[in-house]
């Protein structure tokens, strides 16, 4: 029943009680009046026969007492209908809010928030705390699946790409065209240039070698300046030039990658050894991200090295043919010489041509290589230019009649002793990687040549060092090899031949795996498949060994038959044949990622079960509700009966009774009080006690000033004399007593006065 239906019903009620006991008083009188024939009915005669009958005035009072008690009892009993509705909807409220927000968890919706209703509200702190930790489980593994892709990505193209490098590092043009087109896909760019830097008339100038775009091979004869255009700048400058938001003709203005429109440009200067070889050039629709551009980065600088080492090596080619024609040419003249002197005078000549091209040749050593002689004991006797620039000195001065030692690390000197010690002996000339120490302790890496020249004894004359700089390729060695090692340390390594047989492995599978040398050694792949992926699996080897990488997780199982999740990539590994001769796998253990996954789907289904049992709970909340409210209307019942015998006794009570409320109002006043007061009840319900006392004799009373003063500070239970004021104005001293009454924490008050005699 709604708040207007229970107001409704009260005034009924009121009105049904007021209607009742009014009818019952006037068939009274009506047979009083039928019985008394002495009587002629008039008013005066009315008010005599109710005067002398008491059963009468009594039905008179209850005619007002009883519909006002009505009225109260059932105000008060609407308003703990009301209590009780508000508390049974704020419940079902909760419920369901409760419901919908578990119901945005199933659907990992985690941006819902939950109202507590206090602090002791452990379902909805718990369910809070469910949100937060699913939330934070989902954040995570979304990071780290995003790392371990850059990551497997990254790696994956290093290795193509040091394949490449390795492949076509004998020609240039092949060279640059496989490096920009697989550099253009890898990266989902749509076109891509390579820069090669050129010099013709003594003029610099970059030539667009390679023209990759939409998928096709291109030719182009771009030529650009040194200087000009973003190519140029970024040669200049030596850095990375990323643009984004370009105009619809810049494109085709400023670069040769045609009349394309691409959102974004990336260019990259290709240096090694602090030499500038070219610039790649890649545009894209969508703009690239920053592990993107770093590995274009990474791939310029390593064909930087590449076209480093190729530019020697055509160099050191180009010396030992001139050198060995030279050789050839001398063995020639002297042949000549001994055949026929009388030549001698052409023979000079001819000599002096070689010693001639000798001397060229000596000048293009020492433009290209470092070059120093020392004697047998190690003390520098001439240093060429590239020396000394190389480690970092002025003049010869600075370094001619030094020992060779201040040019080695002191981690080395044992070493080089040994080395040093058979050169001086005419031993084995020595050729490979030698660490030198420039004059502010920088490491020098060259590829050295140590070798003794001999005098007409045959003696060691002096000591003939050749070396090229090949310090940032070795940097380049020890990054990798540094790379490699971290893979080895982070990462499951497996090394397999076409067959799936273990070839080769890291600790990392060892730990994971459980297996001993002697077991792995006859391990294939197909023992550590789980047996439910296995056909699956062998599909996707099949797929593998034609050279297709595939990456991704399985499940597989340890020596002891435990399970466990990897996640990685197979790479096919190709030979001088371009036959895949095995694979590598490079991959990380997920085992625990995947639990958790399975125990967010259980959570799931623990929630979906929660929900279940909250749906019949809410049922039987209702049918309990229901079960009190037909309670609720049981007591309201009884509550009416007592209530109307209770209001009953006390207006035909022969004691004057007078009820007021927690403010003082009077709220009851009955038959008794109106005969002996002469105010008629609406003159004075509603009204404060205070007017039927006089202010002098609430003074002269402290039962008085408390009774008729604020607060519940009032004297109960205890027969007090006090003078009271009728409707006449003459004062009556009677006898009064003050009893309490507590109903949802209210006060009432109700006075019982007698009339003191005499």
């Amino acid at each position: 029943m709604n708040k207007q239906g229970l107001r409704d019903t009260i005034i009924q009620a009121t009105l049904l009680s007021f209607i009742l006991f009014l009818f019952i008083f006037i068939v009274g009188l009506i047979i009083l009046f039928i019985t008394d024939v002495t009587e002629v009915i008039s008013f005066s005669s009315a008010l005599r026969t109710i005067a002398t009958h008491p059963l009468l005035w009594i039905l008179a009072m209850l005619v007002f007492f009883v519909p006002v008690a009505v009225f109260f009892l059932f105000r008060n009993f609407s308003n703990k209908i009301d209590r009780k509705q508000n508390i049974i909807e704020k419940e079902h409220s909760k419920t369901l809010e409760t419901a919908s927000f578990i119901s945005k968890l199933i659907k990992e919706d985690f941006s819902s928030d939950l109202k507590m209703d206090d602090e002791d509200d452990k379902l909805s702190k718990s369910l809070l705390e469910l949100r937060d930790a699913l939330k934070f489980n989902k954040e995570s593994a979304e990071k780290r699946r995003k790392e371990d892709e850059i990551r497997n990505w990254t790696a994956e193209g290093l290795a193509n790409f040091g394949e490449i490098l390795r492949k076509d590092n004998d020609n240039l043009n092949n060279l640059a065209y496989n490096v920009i087109k697989n550099l253009t896909n890898y990266i989902d760019a749509i076109q891509g240039g390579f820069y090669l830097l050129k010099n013709e008339k003594k003029e610099n100038y970059f030539d667009l070698i390679a023209f990759y775009a939409y998928g096709r091979k291109k030719y182009s004869d771009k030529k650009i300046k040194w200087g000009k255009g973003i190519i140029g700048t970024s040669a200049i400058e030596n850095k990375t030039i990323y643009l984004t938001d370009l105009p619809d003709s810049y494109i085709n203005v400023t670069s040769g990658l045609g009349k394309a429109n691409p959102r974004s440009l990336l260019v990259t200067p290709i240096f090694a050894n602090e030499e500038l070889f070219g610039v790649i050039e890649i545009a894209s629709l969508n703009e690239l991200e920053k592990h993107q551009i770093s590995f274009v980065e990474k791939i310029a600088e390593s064909t930087g090295s590449i076209l480093s080492t190729v530019k020697m090596n055509m160099q050191t080619a180009k010396l030992l043919e001139e050198s060995k024609a030279q050789a050839q040419t001398l063995s020639a003249q002297e042949e000549e010489m001994r055949q026929n002197m009388e030549e001698l005078q052409t023979t000079q000549e001819e000599a002096a041509r070689q010693a001639d091209r000798f001397l060229k040749l000596e000048t293009t050593v020492n433009h290209t290589m470092l070059r120093a002689e020392y004697d047998s004991d190690g003390t520098l006797i001439y240093a060429n230019t590239k020396f000394l620039k190389k480690l970092e000195y002025s003049s010869n001065s600075d370094v001619e009649g030094k020992p060779i030692s201040m040019f080695i690390a002191k981690k080395d000197e044992e070493w080089f002793k040994r080395i040093w010690a058979g050169l001086a002996e005419g031993g084995r000339h020595f050729e490979g990687y030698m660490k030198h120490i420039t004059r502010t302790e920088k490491d020098l890496w060259t590829m050295a040549t140590y070798t003794c020249i001999r005098n007409e004894e045959g003696g060691v004359e002096r000591i003939l060092f050749l070396g090229l700089d090949t310090t940032e390729q070795k940097k380049l060695s020890l990054n990798l090899e540094g790379v490699v090692d971290a893979v080895d340390r982070s990462s499951i390594k497996i090394e397999f031949d076409i067959n799936g047989n273990i070839k080769e492995y890291n600790e990392s599978f060892v730990y994971l795996f459980k297996y001993s040398e002697k077991e792995i050694s006859k391990l294939s792949i197909f023992d550590l498949v789980d047996s439910l992926e296995l056909e699956l699996f062998n599909k996707k080897w099949e797929t593998i060994v034609r050279g297709m990488n595939f990456q991704g997780q399985f499940k597989v199982n340890t020596k002891s038959k435990e399970e466990k999740w990897i996640r990685g990539a197979f790479s096919a590994v190709y030979n001088m044949y371009s036959e895949v001769e095995k694979v590598i796998y490079i991959g990380n253990d997920i085992t625990n990622e995947k639990l958790m996954e399975i125990e967010s789907k259980h959570q799931h289904e623990t929630l979906k079960k929660q929900e279940k049992l909250l749906r019949e709970s809410e049922k039987e909340l209702s049918r309990k509700l229901k079960e009190v409210k037909m309670e609720m209307i049981e007591q309201y019942r009884e509550v009416e009966k007592a209530k109307l015998r209770y209001e009953a006794t006390i207006e035909n009570s022969t004691d004057i009774v007078i009820t007021t409320s927690h403010d003082n109002k009077i709220i009851a006043f009955n038959k008794a009080a109106v005969d002996l007061l002469g105010y008629s009840k609406p003159e004075v319900i509603g009204k404060n006690i205070g007017i039927l006392f006089s202010d002098n004799a609430i003074d002269q009373s402290a039962f008085l000033t408390k009774y008729t003063g604020p607060g519940n500070h009032k004297i109960i239970g205890q027969r007090e004399k006090i003078k009271i004021k009728p409707k006449t104005g003459k004062e009556i001293e009677v006898l009064i007593l003050l009893s309490k009454a507590t109903v949802d924490k209210e006060n009432s008050y109700s006075a019982f006065i007698h009339k003191v005699e005499g």
